[in-house]
């Protein structure tokens, strides 16, 4: 049986087919949004390009709410509906997740060399576990074993109010804040939020820049605006990661993914991050009990895909 997944994140869609709970090596492609006007013109493409293979399903995980098989992007203005993805793939088999749920599904087919440890901590067999998605957003999701399969909750915790704990943190916030005051985390957290982070630190040194995500890890040695947005990034991580693994418990381990959780994961032991996450005051020792790693794979959400699929036969 040939499954089609589909990975749409907020500038690129990566489209592959899938036997079982896996990728078919090789099948993966990436496009760009900006090249196609919605989701069932990048999954003609891919068909075409792939021999228009009969499918037996498809799955797609979107970054943004899900409800009744259809889900608008967070950060594009694109519509998806399940039933659009059923006519272009050709099957009536078809599931729309939003991503986090879709890295949740990855969870139990994911090599231990695509892991990397952040924090170290004991893990509970069987125990709820938490992803946390840091790339063009923010979001995260609870992950629970049940004995007739694996339930991923939904969220929008990249809107949550970002956490304001002193003078520093305000300013940011208020900084950040939109026209109606509201500073939501994902504005800090996520690959844009870096940037604006920058921002922040060279106006409040009196010498205001732009740089974009890119620009300020590149920067970290030279610019000491950059390393001090980038350290401010990692804290701000810990502090959330923090939070998230209070309100949900996951003894099981808690995984970063996406494209920014890749690139700050070599910066978190020297900027910050375990202190940052374990600083809840009498639940400081409570926080030793998570594990935090780092999801290295970028086709996890594709795997999550194909492992739903292969789940629900």
């Amino acid at each position: 049986m040939t499954s089609l997944v589909a990975d749409i994140g907020g500038t690129n869609t990566r489209v592959a087919l899938a036997e079982g709970p896996v990728p078919v090596p090789g099948s993966v492609r990436r496009f760009r949004n900006a090249d196609h006007p919605d989701l069932t013109d990048v999954l003609a493409a891919y068909l075409a390009e792939a021999g228009s293979p009969e499918i037996d399903g498809a799955c797609a995980a979107l970054a943004g709410p899900v409800r009744h098989g259809r889900g608008k992007l967070t950060n594009l203005d694109w519509i998806i509906e399940e039933d659009a993805i059923a006519r272009v793939a050709g099957t009536g088999r078809v599931k729309l997740l939003n991503d986090m749920a879709a890295q949740g599904h990855a969870l139990d087919h994911i090599a231990p060399g695509a892991l990397e440890t952040v924090l170290e901590g004991p893990a509970q067999p069987g125990g709820p576990r938490l992803v946390i998605g840091i790339g063009t957003g923010f979001n995260a999701a609870a992950v629970h074993a049940l004995p007739h399969g694996t339930l991923v909750t939904e969220a929008e915790a990249g809107q949550v109010s970002l956490p304001v704990g002193d003078a520093e943190t305000l300013s940011l916030a208020r900084f950040l804040a939109e026209p109606d005051g509201f500073a939501p985390v994902e504005e800090a957290l996520s690959g844009r939020g870096l940037g604006r982070l920058y921002d922040w630190a060279t106006a409040e040194a009196g010498t205001p820049r732009r740089l974009d995500g890119h620009g300020v890890l590149a920067a970290l040695d030279t610019d000491p605006e950059a390393r001090r947005a980038a350290e401010t990034f990692v804290r701000l991580l810990g502090t959330v990661a923090g939070d998230l693994a209070l309100n949900h418990l996951p003894y099981g381990g808690i995984y970063l993914i996406g494209g920014m959780a890749c690139a700050v994961t070599p910066l978190a032991s020297g900027m910050g991050f375990a202190e940052a996450f374990r600083r809840k005051g009498r639940f400081a020792e409570l926080m030793r009990a998570f594990r935090v790693l780092t999801v290295t794979d970028d086709s996890a959400a594709l795997t999550g895909c194909a492992g739903y699929l292969a789940s629900a036969e």
